[in-house]
């Protein structure tokens, strides 16, 4: 459970207190179901994305019970064929509300799997779930284009959307790259896994021309370095190059320009971009820039807001929104699995084919 102790590490100036944390992880509990399931909101949805990230918020927290009762709904709720549908009203496996199957939502499973371990060392939670991690990273690598680039999706008949998103490859990246570290933490290598990662990032680093254009969305700016598919001056290039076109001082970062709306998802991930690159400092600022969304009743945050109208919107307490909030701040006040998930020194980065150019 979570602890005076625990929550003291989720401490950071300007972004929260201890007290504030332990709201925080409350807040994301309140909303969990006796089942394991994280819909976004009570009445709202569940994506398998989104229902991971609160769950991987749980365990920089110490609740670890809950964060495996998440993971255990994944596991007995996948498709037979590996997948899970998109969206899951209220968190009931039964009432499906969109049947589609995204592939970055579907790969996710093999971070917080990763990231859980780290936090508690348990080889036999690592176990039980590598069926559900293996299924779900096959699914994945079927929507694998000739490019290296990742099909988006499958439509509710199985026909395969194979235009590929850079936002979703680059999380896809991340997950390769657990799921291999899984693997190898099992002694079961998986090569073509490692020649699908090296396949891709090559995409992602190489050919802009193989994704779809989504250049107004900041998480296509970001994410191909939280995704660890850039680090280094490739990295801090990118960043720059459209700082001023995402980023509202003392607000946040846009989700979409021009609009004049910031979300506290998309900046919480870039700090932990910014923390990935070792700039601590600006991520820092970003954390506090957003703590304008935190709403202090329950200790969730407001999904996004409007600067040009002062106005909250959507009118949503995001379990999302407040577990990236979480997993910044754990990474900036140096928990180790957090840091190893999101800094990915630690992580395998597979092989490049030599079909490559």
């Amino acid at each position: 459970m979570s602890s005076p102790e625990r929550t003291e590490l989720l401490t950071l100036q300007g972004v929260l207190t201890a007290d504030q944390a332990a709201a925080t992880v409350r807040g994301i509990l309140a909303v969990q179901r006796a089942d394991g399931a994280v819909p976004w909101f009570r009445g709202h949805h569940l994506d398998p994305w989104d229902h991971t990230e609160a769950a991987m918020a749980l365990d920089v927290a110490g609740e670890h019970e809950a964060a495996e009762r998440a993971y255990d709904w994944l596991a007995r709720h996948r498709n037979e064929d590996g997948s899970w549908y998109a969206a899951y009203r209220d968190g009931d496996p039964h009432d499906i509300t969109d049947r589609g199957r995204e592939s970055n939502f579907v790969a996710y499973v093999a971070v917080g799997v990763w990231h859980h371990y780290l936090c508690t060392g348990d080889d036999a939670f690592l176990d039980r779930m590598w069926p559900t991690v293996y299924a779900a990273i096959e699914w994945v690598l079927r929507l694998q284009q000739p490019g290296g680039q990742i099909g988006w999706k499958r439509e509710e008949d199985g026909t395969p959307v194979n235009d590929a998103l850079l936002t979703g490859s680059s999380s896809i990246h991340h997950a390769l790259r657990c799921a291999l570290a899984i693997a190898e933490q099992r002694e079961e290598p998986q090569p073509d896994w490692e020649l699908a990662l090296g396949a891709l990032r090559h995409a992602i680093r190489r050919h802009p021309e193989r994704f779809l254009d989504k250049d107004r969305y900041s998480m296509d700016w970001y994410y191909p370095v939280l995704g660890g598919a850039l680090r280094g001056a490739e990295a801090k290039a990118r960043i720059e190059a459209d700082w001023d076109r995402f980023v509202v001082p003392g607000l946040g970062v846009r989700c979409v320009v021009p609009n004049p709306w910031v979300t506290g998802g998309e900046s919480a991930e870039l700090a932990l971009a910014l923390w990935a690159m070792g700039e601590s400092d600006r991520a820092l600022a970003i954390l506090q820039d957003i703590q304008h969304l935190r709403d202090p009743r329950t200790g969730l945050y407001w999904t996004g807001y409007v600067f040009e109208d002062r106005a909250v919107w959507p009118e949503e307490l995001t379990t999302w929104t407040a577990g990236s909030v979480l997993l910044a701040v754990a990474a900036l006040g140096g928990d180790e699995a957090t840091c190893s998930v999101f800094g990915g020194e630690a992580l395998p980065s597979g092989v490049d084919p030599d079909c490559c150019d």
